[in-house]
Protein backbone atom coordinates (compact mmCIF):
# COMPACT_ATOMS: atom_id res chain seq x y z
CA UNK A 1 0.00 0.00 0.00
CA UNK A 2 0.72 3.77 -0.81
CA UNK A 3 0.24 7.09 0.64
CA UNK A 4 -0.23 10.29 -0.82
CA UNK A 5 -1.97 13.31 -1.05
CA UNK A 6 -4.20 15.30 -3.20
CA UNK A 7 -5.08 18.70 -3.61
CA UNK A 8 -8.46 20.54 -4.52
CA UNK A 9 -10.11 23.91 -4.32
CA UNK A 10 -13.15 23.45 -2.23
CA UNK A 11 -14.92 25.80 -4.01
CA UNK A 12 -14.16 23.26 -7.10
CA UNK A 13 -14.57 20.01 -5.30
CA UNK A 14 -14.25 19.85 -2.07
CA UNK A 15 -14.48 17.31 0.75
CA UNK A 16 -17.97 18.62 1.27
CA UNK A 17 -18.83 17.36 -2.11
CA UNK A 18 -16.94 14.10 -1.93
CA UNK A 19 -19.34 12.98 0.93
CA UNK A 20 -22.14 13.96 -1.17
CA UNK A 21 -21.32 11.79 -4.40
CA UNK A 22 -22.99 8.35 -4.65
CA UNK A 23 -21.14 5.64 -2.26
CA UNK A 24 -19.19 8.58 -1.64
CA UNK A 25 -16.78 7.94 -4.55
CA UNK A 26 -16.02 9.94 -7.30
CA UNK A 27 -13.52 9.92 -10.30
CA UNK A 28 -10.54 12.49 -9.47
CA UNK A 29 -11.04 14.08 -13.19
CA UNK A 30 -9.62 17.15 -14.48
CA UNK A 31 -5.67 16.70 -13.91
CA UNK A 32 -3.58 18.45 -16.01
CA UNK A 33 0.49 17.41 -15.38
CA UNK A 34 1.66 15.15 -16.55
CA UNK A 35 3.68 13.82 -13.59
CA UNK A 36 0.32 13.69 -11.47
CA UNK A 37 -1.32 12.00 -14.37
CA UNK A 38 1.65 9.79 -14.57
CA UNK A 39 1.58 9.06 -10.57
CA UNK A 40 -1.98 8.11 -11.33
CA UNK A 41 -1.92 6.05 -14.40
CA UNK A 42 1.34 3.84 -12.94
CA UNK A 43 1.76 3.96 -9.23
CA UNK A 44 -1.72 4.28 -7.34
CA UNK A 45 -3.72 0.99 -7.23
CA UNK A 46 -6.94 0.14 -5.06
CA UNK A 47 -6.54 0.26 -1.55
CA UNK A 48 -4.13 3.29 -1.25
CA UNK A 49 -4.61 5.67 1.40
CA UNK A 50 -5.05 9.63 0.38
CA UNK A 51 -5.02 12.63 1.96
CA UNK A 52 -7.38 15.24 0.81
CA UNK A 53 -5.71 18.88 1.05
CA UNK A 54 -7.83 22.06 0.59
CA UNK A 55 -5.60 24.71 -1.67
CA UNK A 56 -6.21 27.85 -2.90
CA UNK A 57 -8.47 29.24 0.34
CA UNK A 58 -8.50 30.33 3.53
CA UNK A 59 -6.99 27.90 5.63
CA UNK A 60 -5.41 25.76 3.48
CA UNK A 61 -4.41 22.20 4.93
CA UNK A 62 -5.53 18.32 4.85
CA UNK A 63 -9.25 18.06 6.11
CA UNK A 64 -9.70 14.36 5.46
CA UNK A 65 -8.84 10.82 4.03
CA UNK A 66 -10.00 8.79 1.22
CA UNK A 67 -8.83 5.82 -0.57
CA UNK A 68 -8.02 4.86 -3.88
CA UNK A 69 -10.81 2.45 -5.26
CA UNK A 70 -9.97 1.76 -9.00
CA UNK A 71 -6.44 1.55 -10.85
CA UNK A 72 -5.95 4.66 -13.13
CA UNK A 73 -7.88 4.58 -16.34
CA UNK A 74 -8.59 7.19 -18.93
CA UNK A 75 -10.29 10.82 -17.92
CA UNK A 76 -13.53 10.66 -19.91
CA UNK A 77 -13.34 14.96 -18.98
CA UNK A 78 -10.93 15.31 -21.77
CA UNK A 79 -12.80 13.86 -24.40
CA UNK A 80 -16.09 16.04 -23.84
CA UNK A 81 -16.16 19.27 -25.76
CA UNK A 82 -18.67 20.54 -23.27
CA UNK A 83 -16.67 20.03 -20.35
CA UNK A 84 -14.03 22.58 -18.80
CA UNK A 85 -11.22 20.27 -18.69
CA UNK A 86 -11.77 18.99 -22.35
CA UNK A 87 -8.45 18.67 -24.18
CA UNK A 88 -8.82 18.73 -27.93
CA UNK A 89 -5.67 16.68 -28.60
CA UNK A 90 -6.67 13.87 -26.16
CA UNK A 91 -7.39 10.72 -28.46
CA UNK A 92 -9.21 7.56 -27.64
CA UNK A 93 -7.39 5.44 -29.23
CA UNK A 94 -4.14 6.96 -27.18
CA UNK A 95 -5.51 8.81 -23.91
CA UNK A 96 -3.70 11.58 -22.70
CA UNK A 97 -5.06 12.05 -19.26
CA UNK A 98 -5.91 9.43 -16.78
CA UNK A 99 -7.68 9.83 -13.46
CA UNK A 100 -8.41 7.28 -10.59
CA UNK A 101 -11.60 6.89 -8.53
CA UNK A 102 -11.14 7.80 -4.96
CA UNK A 103 -13.59 7.06 -1.57
CA UNK A 104 -14.25 9.19 1.40
CA UNK A 105 -13.33 7.19 4.72
CA UNK A 106 -13.50 10.33 6.68
CA UNK A 107 -13.27 14.14 7.29
CA UNK A 108 -11.37 14.94 10.03
CA UNK A 109 -13.18 16.99 12.80
CA UNK A 110 -10.77 20.11 11.56
CA UNK A 111 -8.41 21.03 9.23
CA UNK A 112 -4.97 20.33 9.53
CA UNK A 113 -3.27 23.93 8.46
CA UNK A 114 -0.37 24.05 5.91
CA UNK A 115 1.29 26.72 8.36
CA UNK A 116 0.83 23.39 11.23
CA UNK A 117 2.42 20.86 9.08
CA UNK A 118 5.58 23.83 8.25
CA UNK A 119 5.97 23.61 12.24
CA UNK A 120 6.75 19.89 12.28
CA UNK A 121 10.38 18.80 12.39
CA UNK A 122 9.82 15.64 10.78
CA UNK A 123 7.35 16.76 8.33
CA UNK A 124 10.43 18.58 6.79
CA UNK A 125 10.85 16.28 3.91
CA UNK A 126 7.22 16.53 2.91
CA UNK A 127 6.94 16.43 -0.63
CA UNK A 128 4.12 18.61 0.10
CA UNK A 129 6.32 21.37 1.73
CA UNK A 130 9.22 21.35 -0.60
CA UNK A 131 10.28 24.77 -1.77
CA UNK A 132 8.10 25.24 -5.62
CA UNK A 133 6.15 22.00 -5.21
CA UNK A 134 2.85 22.77 -7.18
CA UNK A 135 1.74 19.40 -8.01
CA UNK A 136 -2.00 18.73 -6.97
CA UNK A 137 -0.51 14.65 -5.89
CA UNK A 138 2.14 13.86 -4.05
CA UNK A 139 3.46 10.96 -2.17
CA UNK A 140 3.49 10.55 1.56
CA UNK A 141 6.45 8.48 3.13
CA UNK A 142 4.25 5.98 5.63
CA UNK A 143 5.98 7.81 8.58
CA UNK A 144 4.66 10.98 7.67
CA UNK A 145 1.40 9.22 6.95
CA UNK A 146 1.60 7.95 10.46
CA UNK A 147 2.29 11.42 12.40
CA UNK A 148 -0.19 13.44 10.32
CA UNK A 149 -2.92 10.99 11.57
CA UNK A 150 -1.88 11.86 15.28
CA UNK A 151 -2.28 15.31 14.16
CA UNK A 152 -6.42 14.10 13.48
CA UNK A 153 -7.18 13.38 15.97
Amino acid sequence: MQYWLMKSEPSVFGIDHLAKCVNQTEPWDGVRNYQSRNMMRDEMKPGDQVFFYHSNCDVPGIVGQMEVKSQGYPDFTAFDPGHRYFDPKSDLDKPRWFLVDVKLKRKFKRTIPLSLLREQAVLKDMKLLQRGNRLSITPVTKGEWAFILTLAS
